[in-house]
């Protein structure tokens, strides 16, 4: 049994390159960076961050998500399999090319919430204004089972 799966997360580093072919298929490539945070050793060795670069292809279905809404610096999370192939340049030197083939592209969110909206707004203005704003005029109650028993709609 053998298995050729890769999982990225990574941010975009170039605008999709998306091309259709006369069959009506079309394919996309970007590249993809990930990164490795740095560290300091117990010695006070210091590693520094190290990124690597992705050539992503994207073809069949999937391709038309990636030319709508992926663009250079989203965070994505992309699902495929490895392939490489070789072929000669111009000068008769074999190069060789590393492809993940990507089954699935989706966008990902780390869960942080500083690039919402209501964060740059308040960013802005230099107070936490807009975050008052958005909280609810009335107070939300806790929910007393005793009390809305009557109240349930099933």
């Amino acid at each position: 049994m053998s298995l050729n799966k890769v999982i990225l997360i990574g941010n975009v580093g170039k605008d999709p390159d998306v091309r259709y072919f006369d069959s009506g298929s079309a394919m996309a490539n970007f590249s993809l960076a990930t990164s490795e945070r740095g560290y300091t050793l117990a010695n006070g060795t210091v590693v520094p961050e190290r990124t690597e670069w992705h050539n992503i292809v994207v073809r069949r279905d999937q391709v038309a998500f990636v030319e709508k809404w992926v663009k250079k610096g989203s965070s994505v999370y992309v699902e495929g399999k490895l392939r490489t192939r070789t072929y000669d340049d111009q000068n008769g030197v074999k190069r060789y090319v590393t492809e993940i083939y990507a089954d699935r592209v989706d966008f990902y969110s780390s869960g942080r919430r500083e690039d919402s909206p209501l964060n740059q707004s308040a960013q802005s203005t230099g107070s936490s204004d807009a975050k008052q704003s958005a909280q609810p005029s009335q107070p939300v109650q806790p929910y007393d089972a005793n009390n809305d028993a009557d109240d349930l709609p099933f």
